[in-house]
């Protein structure tokens, strides 16, 4: 491990970008921040407000996760208007090293660091230590990543876009539903239904199925009119809305158990779950993962965690640094 490296680490989504700094490789991250991506008009310009506002030096190092696939030097993001060189961001910082990673990929590299102080379990089941580990998080999309181990204990991750695998219904009403959310966007995806987005689209189908007038919500609005029950029709197409959003996140979570072997845990992360806190575990999500017919018993025996630490992200981009400065 190289010491004495100064990082800026931080986690894009499509809506918010997150940064924290490290003076060194294991050294505790430090001045947290948001802001909102819809206020800079680049990535360069966000990481210099950051380190202008809490009066840095120029790092030495970069890392950070961005909600879209990272594949070759240009990046452009799937819900966001962002585009960049990620060697010409790391000229245009003079930077050593940037390493750029999909959010998810960032947040997988960091499972295996969170201790049960971070993650709140959902349901039962026991961890297979060597097996495969997986995330997936609803936020203004829908992120999935996975982590696997190498002969030598070295961990490796698998990125992807999981978020875009087609959703499946296991009842009349969810077909209905789905065939909304089909003909609206010609494509019923996971992240169609399973994101901020998604839940706003699912309340309007709900209503569209119903033929009763939608309000214009937000997906926050949409989840707190779910929580009260006062017996409105409003708060009855919210209610389900949600019912049906922790249902296609327990069946997509379930799937990606099932693809990659995610013995040692399915890991549930973005914006939305948290938020919802213990209100999350009234939905159908672990009932949903499990129910896989003749691999019930498998899906069983895995645990399924929220995570609740903030910004797991930036831990990830400093380990993903660290492998990096391990192997060379």
């Amino acid at each position: 491990m190289v010491e004495g490296r100064s990082r800026l680490l931080g986690d894009i989504g499509g809506t918010n970008a997150r940064w924290s700094w490290q003076a060194a490789p294991g050294a505790p991250l430090q001045h947290y921040c948001e802001y909102p991506c819809a206020r800079f008009e680049s990535v360069q310009a966000v990481m210099e407000r950051y380190l202008a506002d809490h009066n840095l030096p120029p790092p030495l190092d970069a890392a950070f996760g961005i909600a879209t696939p990272v594949i070759g030097d240009v990046v452009q993001m799937t819900n966001h208007t962002w585009t960049f060189s990620v060697q010409d961001l790391k000229h245009a910082l003079n930077l050593r090293r940037c390493l750029v990673l999909n959010d998810f990929a960032a947040i997988a590299a960091a499972l295996p660091a969170l201790g049960s102080g971070d993650v709140r379990r959902i349901g039962g089941g026991t961890a297979v230590t060597a097996a495969p580990m997986a995330v997936l998080g609803p936020g203004t999309g829908l992120g999935v990543a996975s982590l696997v181990f190498a002969q030598n204990g070295l961990p490796v991750v698998v990125d992807g876009e999981g978020g875009h695998v087609s959703l499946s219904a296991t009842t009349a009403r969810e077909s209905a539903v789905l065939d909304w959310l089909q003909k609206r966007f010609g494509h019923a995806s996971a992240e169609r239904a399973v994101s901020g987005p998604g839940l706003v689209s699912l309340y309007r189908a709900i209503c569209a199925v119903d033929g009763k007038p939608a309000l214009d919500l937000k997906p926050a609005q949409v989840s707190a009119h779910a929580l009260p029950d006062d017996g409105t029709d409003r708060h009855e197409a919210c209610k389900e809305a949600l019912h049906l959003f922790g249902a296609f996140l327990g069946s997509v979570a379930g799937d990606l158990a099932l693809t990659v072997g995610a013995r040692r845990g399915v890991y549930i992360g973005g914006g939305i779950v948290p938020r919802l806190g213990s209100a999350f575990d009234a939905l159908p999500f672990r009932e949903r993962f499990e129910a896989k017919g003749r691999f019930r018993g498998y899906l069983e025996r895995i645990p399924t965690f929220v995570i609740t630490a903030p910004a797991p992200a930036l831990y990830g981009a400093a380990n993903a640094l660290d492998l990096l400065n391990d192997e060379h």
